[in-house]
């Protein structure tokens, strides 16, 4: 073939944000723990976290819906992602496949370096 057909495109749009849903409850060391990564991922990925609690009534319906045993439940594009300690390399592999791999060098610049 001489070229890319007229269907190709020489570049691929990102994809959108990630909407990530976390139904927290208040004095919950798991769910704080959740909302530090989240913020955390942020940095490097785009994704927009919506904060629930569970004690609201949509919190209720997320937790019955999703048969979530303790909080937090974490839901990505309404997708049940994990409930409890948020599992950190299940959620940098899935932002990976996302998104593709974060940029280290701009998390050394933000973070001031890694010195060891």
């Amino acid at each position: 073939m001489a070229g890319p057909s007229t269907n190709e495109r020489s570049y691929d749009a990102p994809p959108p944000p990630a909407l990530v849903t976390l139904v927290r409850s208040e004095a919950c060391h798991f769910c704080a723990d959740a909302h530090r990564v989240l913020a955390d991922f942020a940095a490097d990925y785009p994704l927009e976290v919506d904060t629930v609690d569970v004690r609201s009534e949509s919190g209720r319906l997320l937790m019955a819906r999703h048969r979530a045993t303790m909080s937090p439940l974490v839901l990505i594009d309404g997708t049940f992602f994990s409930n409890g300690r948020l599992p950190r390399r299940k959620l940098a592999t899935h932002l990976n496949q996302r998104y593709g791999a974060a940029p280290t060098a701009a998390q050394s610049v933000r973070s001031g370096g890694r010195h060891g």
